[in-house]
């Protein structure tokens, strides 16, 4: 049998709540599980894990022989403590030699003044460890008083009330912000040091960070005689707890128009650049269904319309954006790619729009997204196509579908179908098979990305219309592109090189 592991785990300041999700996970699963606690035997970091314990595990409370300086070991206060710690290391020693794991409880952090460390110090060279940050209780008490420490090149100085009054004092005066530790019974020292050091007005002061009992206040206020182990003074820097002038707010900045696309579904195919785009941007401007995946924002204006008036949305985005206004246009997938980009420029283009800026972000289309999730067909030259002939007569539509079949390019085909055009994915079928072979590989890809997503691989004289509808994206191979199964998945590619 092998040797268990070691686990020094952080359970936070208190609240069980800001215990992390890892050290719940490995309190739960250990074998033995060891906390330290004074005579009275009552562990705060046991309590704090307590909804952790699965209530069969062994439990190791370390209790301190002594906790005060005043004893009769004959090696004094240290000798004590120092017996105290190697006879605790080798009883957590005999279950890790027997191979079981052993998590060793540390309230806040493991290696941040805690008890751990002295288990550690003996037995990580030892057997194979492990340690688990946990929240400090400077940081808890920074959020209790809801005030940031330090900014840009301040620094932060961590002392412990241990120390004489005299060397506080000297560190107090040099320091930025500071966090002293340990008080309790050198409560009055900590505030002798502050005094001297014409720091006491600036301290505060709190008391059981995130416990039930947390209390907070002005250090120089707190009785000397209340103050426990658990509280810590702090002194923040000069830089951040400054209050900023008021921000000038511009009100005769230049508007812009930003379109962009967000993909084909779902957040994970954003990029980026788009993602801040749309959070900067005071007004969202596109077709309602497109508008609907981008998250609302009470800040901002969104202006949903139907999908067949391109130019009116655009003239609205730049007559916002003339105004001052920052703009999103959004499109789903790519903005370039039978979407709103066009349609923005062309209307830009107008002499009363010549001066509003508009730029276009890319996003990932729907042919790339089809074509990802079944392989490469696109991966030789292709053609991009919509079957709509709203914006130009079906029969440039029937021209451009033979020319792309008769010079063998895989087609991308767009807007397939809809409940005014039913009958347009049959007949472009038949135009194609003019040119290509029954046998060729089709593929239908549906909401590719999201959660209705749906990939039919066929053959361009096995296309069946009713599997598409106007979320459908077609992709049709050329001559060379074939279907491989491979590691129990169908994959569709089209070589890079070309064949006769």
């Amino acid at each position: 049998m092998g040797t268990g592991r070691l686990y020094g785990v952080g359970v936070g300041p208190g609240d069980p709540e800001l215990t992390t999700i890892k050290a719940a996970r490995i309190i739960t699963a250990a074998d033995v599980v060891a906390y330290h606690s004074a005579r009275h035997g009552r562990s705060i970091a046991r309590r704090i894990a307590e909804p952790h314990l699965r209530g069969d595990q062994i439990e190791e409370a370390l209790v301190y022989p002594v906790t005060t300086e005043d004893t009769d070991h004959p090696g004094g206060y240290q000798g004590a403590i120092d017996e105290f710690y190697a006879a605790a290391a080798e009883r957590l020693a005999a279950h890790l030699d027997a191979g079981r794991d052993v998590v060793v409880l540390a309230e806040g952090d493991p290696l941040f003044y805690g008890s751990y460390m002295h288990m550690h110090k003996r037995l990580a060279h030892r057997y194979p460890t492990e340690v688990v940050p946990g929240v400090t209780s400077v940081s808890a008490a920074a959020a209790a008083l809801g005030r940031p420490l330090v900014e840009r090149d301040e620094v932060l100085t961590v002392l412990p009330g241990t120390l004489a009054r005299a060397e506080l004092a000297r560190r107090l005066r040099d320091a930025d912000a500071v966090a002293v530790l340990k008080l309790g019974r050198t409560f009055g020292t900590v505030r002798g040091a502050l005094a001297d050091a014409g720091r006491l007005d600036e301290a505060h002061y709190v008391e059981r960070a995130t416990m039930s009992g947390q209390r907070t206040g002005r250090l120089a206020d707190v009785d000397p005689g209340s103050v426990p182990y658990f509280a810590v003074a702090l002194l923040p820097g000069e830089a951040a707890t400054a209050v900023p002038a008021p921000a000038e707010v511009r009100t005769d900045r230049a508007g812009e128009v930003v379109v962009v696309g967000t993909g084909p579904a779902g957040r994970d195919r954003l990029t980026p650049e788009v993602a801040a785009a749309l959070a900067e941007a005071d007004d969202l401007v596109g077709y309602g269904p497109y508008l609907d995946r981008v998250p609302p924002n009470p800040r901002q204006a969104r202006h949903p319309s139907d999908n067949r008036v391109e130019a009116e949305r655009a003239a609205l985005a730049l007559d916002l954006a003339a105004s001052g206004r920052s703009v999103a246009v959004v499109s789903a997938g790519d903005p370039g790619v039978f979407a709103m980009a066009a349609a923005v420029l062309e209307v830009a283009s107008e002499p009363k729009y010549l001066d509003v800026p508009v730029r276009v972000l890319p996003g990932m289309s729907a042919a790339q997204a089809v074509s990802a999730a079944v392989g490469a067909p696109l991966g030789h030259d292709h053609a991009m196509i919509s079957l709509s002939d709203r914006l130009k007569p079906w029969d440039v539509v029937e021209e451009r579908l033979a020319a792309a079949a008769g010079a063998d390019l895989a087609i991308a085909i767009y807007n397939p179908r809809s409940k005014a055009r039913p009958w347009q994915v049959a007949a472009a079928r038949d135009v194609l098979l003019r040119h290509r072979a029954p046998d060729t590989p089709v593929v239908l890809g549906r909401d590719v990305g999201g959660s209705d997503q749906r990939i039919t691989i066929t053959t361009l004289g096995g296309l069946d219309p009713e599997l598409v509808d106007m979320r459908t994206l077609v992709i049709v191979g050329s001559s060379q592109t074939r279907v491989v199964e491979r590691a129990g998945r169908t994959v569709v590619l089209t070589p890079r090189h070309y064949r006769r």
